[in-house]
């Protein structure tokens, strides 16, 4: 395992495929990582010098990745919910948000996604007099 930014690559597979495991880097980045890099397309991580892996670090740092990426997207997601628009409502409601049909697909997260209270049987019970 390669150790890049907090996360563990495994050495075994090919570079783009290997990159792919970090949050926020798709196929087609992992490849222009790559191509900027001069890295074959087949090339495997544990082929890599330390020179490469450096600059792949480098170029990483310079990325919003892995917990900023989360963290971002959390943030605009409450930022929708501040403001009240429709799809921060559905957000909150955990209703899908891009116009899925709502009748079948998404009975099961509007399940999940009810807020529940629990109260204890004493405390429920309240005796008329």
């Amino acid at each position: 395992m390669v150790h890049i930014l907090g996360v563990n690559l495994p050495e075994q597979k090919v570079v783009r495929i290997a990159l792919t495991y970090i949050y926020g880097i798709g196929p087609q980045t992992a490849q222009t990582i790559c191509n900027q890099l001069s890295i074959h397309r087949e090339c495997k991580l544990r082929d890599l010098d330390e020179v490469k892996i450096i600059q792949l670090t480098d170029i990483l740092s310079k990325m919003t990745i892995e917990s900023d990426l989360k963290r971002e997207v959390k943030k605009n997601i409450q930022g929708l919910k501040n403001i009240g628009c429709y799809v921060g409502r559905r957000h909150t409601f955990g209703y899908p948000v891009h116009g899925q049909n709502t009748r079948n697909n998404a009975k099961i997260a509007k399940r999940l996604n009810i807020k529940r209270s629990y109260t204890t049987g004493t405390a429920a019970w309240f005796p008329k007099f």
